[in-house]
């Protein structure tokens, strides 16, 4: 990777990236990197980081998103609560059988209104899937009778007693940890950010965690450290 210093930035590319690589890929704070940095001679604030983050965090995102490949065509939806400095909010959030992050949305209601602003964005990068699978919230019901696009779509909805270890709610268990490692999330529009990128960069790194065998599981390493490299040339 060309060690390039982005404009009025003391930090080169490579620095640069690499925060931001150990932010989202791990379950760490600003503070972590932070220390992970000073370990290796590298000083910097971790307001410095955070700037960081917020200035690249969407360019990252959505170089990304264009290079992420046709995900599967059922998916799976859900729900779970948030607290923003106190304020309740719904994270909505839809991934593949495969467990690849599809779409998710914060939003302050879990009415048909936050349904259907969840579908457009989902079927704007998405194409229509053959099967969605839900919980038992009547809205998601009323969306998929509303949009006709969905109406050829097979509804299936799981019952609360099977959905404790289902792909979807084992995708909000990064969401959790991250809450904590943060002490709770502070602005709805960063939180929205982070998460964004941090399910990016999932989906990246989502076969070097796998039970196949180790030759293959660092050529799928090596992989996915170069797009970022390249992703992170492209946006920054």
């Amino acid at each position: 990777m060309t060690d390039r210093k982005p404009y009025r930035h003391r930090f080169p590319l490579s620095v640069i990236g690499y925060a931001l690589w150990l932010y989202h890929r791990f379950l760490l704070s600003q503070r972590d990197v932070q220390e992970l940095l000073h370990e290796r001679g590298i000083r910097v604030s971790h307001e410095t980081l955070r700037q960081r983050n917020i200035k690249f965090a969407p360019l990252l995102t959505e170089e990304l998103r264009h290079r992420e490949p046709r995900w599967g065509s059922r998916w799976h939806l859900d729900e779970r609560c948030v607290q923003i400095a106190g304020v309740k909010h719904w994270l909505w959030r839809a991934v593949d059988e495969h467990g690849n992050v599809l779409v998710h949305l914060l939003q302050e209601h879990r009415d048909t209104e936050a349904a259907k602003s969840f579908f457009v964005r989902l079927l704007g990068q998405h194409n229509v899937p053959k099967v969605i699978h839900t919980d038992k919230l009547w809205s998601y019901g009323a969306v998929l009778r509303e949009l006709p696009v969905l109406h050829v779509v097979e509804h299936i909805r799981v019952v609360s007693t099977a959905r404790c270890n289902t792909i979807v709610e084992q995708s909000h268990r990064p969401t959790r940890q991250q809450e904590r490692a943060q002490l709770g999330f502070k602005r709805r529009q960063r939180t929205q950010e982070l998460l964004a990128l941090h399910a990016r960069v999932s989906n990246l790194h989502r076969h070097t965690r796998t039970t196949t065998p180790a030759a293959l599981r660092r050529s799928d390493q090596t992989t996915a450290l170069l797009l970022w490299q390249e992703v992170l040339q492209q946006a920054v």
